[in-house]
């Protein structure tokens, strides 16, 4: 059987357009619109297994969207440390080399949390750990939905490709954009740019 995982990062919210690094925000009701609105645009099947972040964000986003999600903790954000709720620009005029560090090295984590090289190391073993049954048909394709957050989706491409984290700032995921990775026994992990 194969895997075909549709990861979607969740609706904007009122934090990300002040600029300030997440803390557990939920979605305002710009946010719930602009979900509601995509709902008719995502190319996903009806039976989709689907997986949410604990996160208020991803699971409003997930309901949003018309799905019955399981929370899995394997999907939450980075974690941020004692940078949650702070303002980007405040970071920038009060720490500003250890704010070019964290955006520059994806081993740093200045702000005591979780560095991005450690969430590429997390989502890949969520990633490895969803199961390609072997004995089935590979034509017969399962697929998964799982909303969830930027960092998450750009640690889920990095782990793919099997590329350096440092990466990670050229890769761009903007709010309730789809990343489709695709697992079969014979070729692992792939990544299937969107076609829309």
């Amino acid at each position: 059987m194969n895997l075909r995982l549709s990861l979607i990062s969740h609706a904007p919210t009122a934090a990300m357009r002040a600029g300030r690094i997440p803390a557990d925000d939920p979605l305002d009701a710009r946010g719930l619109t602009d979900a509601q609105a995509a709902r008719a645009h995502l190319p996903l099947a009806g039976d989709a297994l689907a997986f949410v972040s604990p996160a208020l964000c991803a699971r409003d986003t997930a309901s949003a969207l018309g799905f019955t999600a399981t929370v899995e903790p394997g999907l939450a954000d980075l974690d941020y440390g004692a940078w949650r709720g702070l303002r980007l620009a405040d970071l920038a005029a009060d720490m500003p080399d250890e704010l070019s560090a964290w955006t520059r090295d994806p081993e740093a984590a200045p702000h005591g949390g979780e560095s991005f090289g450690q969430l590429v190391k997390r989502i890949g073993e969520w990633l490895d750990a969803l199961n390609v049954a072997p004995g089935h048909a590979t034509n017969h394709t399962r697929d998964i939905v799982a909303v969830t957050h930027a960092p998450v989706m750009r640690a889920a491409i990095v782990h793919v490709l099997g590329a350096s984290p440092a990466i990670y700032s050229r890769i761009e995921i903007a709010p309730l954009a789809v990343v489709t990775l695709q697992r079969s026994q014979r070729r692992g992990w792939t990544w299937q740019p969107s076609s829309r």
